[in-house]
């Protein structure tokens, strides 16, 4: 079973103009379905057990429609501050829920990857955190990871250098006490991964396939007809 699944899906959806206003990204319908219904489907099929949602902007929907559980995951949820935490700052409201490891992704991403390969290759690396990543050449977006032989060498989404060939692909993996490595008053994510990648604690996993996402109104309906194709309707 893999080790429980934090869900961030507590953003503003602001790139998606009026849509995401009056309701969370993460229920955007998707082939028929709030989007989150596929990702946790997904989760299901390669062998979660729980899932611990961080919900924010509108998060009570999402806590309604999804509810408690799912077959045999358990759900839980936690809700950002009113000023909204942050991807890291959610993390830490959520510690107590996560256990001492924990895989994390993003609420509007659909990621198909071997998530048990993932997690045992990052617990036999013995490192604090884990990184898929995905050859991208500046194509989906700006590459932001120096991947060399197998291995993370630096990470920098908020400054990317000409060497990095390769992206953060939306699937990671932390140790609880990584949390600690950075002051309280960080609150991206990016930031904690960065400092494990310096300190040569950022195991990388080489994903294969594309990622498929909502975070615009292109990539929505891009999504949308996939997933359409993929369960044939």
């Amino acid at each position: 079973m893999l080790p429980p699944v934090c869900i961030l899906a507590g953003g503003l959806g602001t790139r998606l103009g009026d849509v995401g206003k009056s309701t969370p990204k993460a229920l955007l319908e998707v082939a028929g379905q709030p989007f989150l219904l596929h990702q946790i489907r997904l989760l299901a099929q390669v062998g979660a057990g729980r899932i611990v949602l961080c919900v924010g902007h509108l998060g009570n929907q999402i806590e309604e429609r999804i509810g408690p559980s799912f077959g045999s995951i358990t759900i839980g949820y936690s809700y950002d501050s009113p000023d909204l935490d942050g991807t890291l700052g959610a993390l830490r409201r959520a510690r107590p829920l996560l256990g001492e490891r924990f895989l994390v992704t993003y609420g509007d991403t659909y990621l198909e990857i071997d998530y048990s390969a993932f997690a045992r290759s990052w617990t036999e690396s013995h490192k604090k955190g884990g990184m898929c990543v995905l050859r991208n050449e500046n194509l989906w977006d700006r590459s932001n990871v120096k991947f060399i032989n197998g291995e993370i060498v630096d990470y920098n989404k908020h400054a990317p250098t000409r060497e990095m060939s390769h992206i953060d692909y939306g699937l990671g993996g932390l140790e609880a006490s990584a949390l600690d490595l950075v002051d309280s008053t960080v609150s991206d994510l990016a930031d904690l991964y960065h400092v494990l990648a310096v300190k040569g604690e950022l195991f990388g996993y080489e994903a294969m396939e594309r990622f498929h996402e909502i975070g615009t109104p292109e990539s929505l309906l891009e999504t949308d007809a996939y997933l359409r194709m993929k369960l044939g309707y």
